[in-house]
């Protein structure tokens, strides 16, 4: 299996990946400020559901069909745009009262951990970036390429974990300041909007 050097080579490449400002923290931010830490730390888990999908996927081989095929890439892109622009349209209509956050999360938590599973799997760059990212630290002469993208796809979800578990802590202590005042919480919304809008059209915009 893989090695110690390459272990520790691996995690710290992926916290400082989880690091980079990027869809998936920004998203963990902006749903922790509007509905709370634990809903921050919900969506982080989805998202990490969605990584053990990318991370089977990679594994086995599936992902090297969307990185030859166009069509799949092109439809799972325009799947998770759509998706993101359907949670932009929920935020704008929402009003200050929908968010307020009163010490619980306002919508429920299995949606939250749904919304982060979609989020993540419908996103077809993660997938390819797996599919690159990964074998560089695979050694054949160590075994079961398949088993060793499985070990390292754990290690990039428990980076992952950590870093965007520690967003979604900042997140929800912006949250508490947001709770505060109508206004804010308008604005917050607007912001969320926004963000779900952008990262949609960064998606759709993707290139293999």
């Amino acid at each position: 299996m893989l090695s110690i050097e390459t272990v520790s080579a691996f995690f710290l490449a992926s916290t400082l990946l989880a690091l980079a400002p990027g869809p998936d923290n920004v998203f963990v931010l902006t749903q922790s400020a509007l509905h709370g830490k634990l809903s921050g730390l919900v969506v982080m888990l989805g998202l990490c559901t969605g990584l053990l999908v990318h991370t089977g996927a990679v594994a086995f081989g599936v992902a090297v069909i969307f990185q030859a095929s166009a069509i799949a890439f092109t439809l799972l892109k325009v799947i998770g745009a759509g998706y993101l622009l359907y949670l932009s349209w929920q935020v704008l209509c929402a009003s200050p009262e929908h968010i307020h956050l009163q010490g619980k999360p306002q919508k429920s938590l299995g949606k939250l951990y749904r919304r982060g599973i979609i989020m993540n799997v419908t996103n077809p760059k993660v997938s390819i970036f797996f599919l690159a990212f990964l074998p560089q630290f695979a050694d054949p002469e160590r075994g079961s390429i398949s088993l060793q993208m499985v070990a390292l796809g754990g290690i990039f979800i428990m980076a992952t974990i950590l870093v965007f578990g520690t967003v979604a802590l900042v997140g929800g202590a912006l949250g508490e300041w947001l709770n505060r005042s109508m206004r804010a919480q308008r604005i917050a919304n607007w912001v969320a909007g926004a963000v779900f809008v952008g990262l949609a059209l960064k998606l759709v915009s993707t290139e293999k």
